[in-house]
């Protein structure tokens, strides 16, 4: 019986998801062009950022550090400016 109760709870669950993803796709479709175009920029510099600060964390060499943080700094430029 616990069983069943479990997978309705799932069940809702993903329906929930799906319904949630479903109108955030909707919104995202009513943008203008240029509005889309912005959000997708924004969310490929942020993307950026993340993966520039993950090899900032794990990189030693001195002279590579040095870049990452110049790279940083024009992402976190960037981002402020499209924000």
């Amino acid at each position: 019986m616990a069983r069943g109760w479990e997978s309705k709870a799932v069940e809702a669950q993903i329906d929930e998801m799906d319904a949630r993803e479903t109108s955030q796709r909707a919104a995202f479709e009513e943008l203008t062009p240029e509005l889309r175009a912005r959000r997708e920029r924004l969310d490929a510099l942020k993307m950026s950022r993340a993966r520039t600060l993950e090899q900032l964390e794990r990189t030693g060499a001195r002279p590579h550090r040095e870049m990452l943080k110049r790279t940083l700094l024009a992402l976190e430029k960037e981002i402020a400016e499209l924000s």
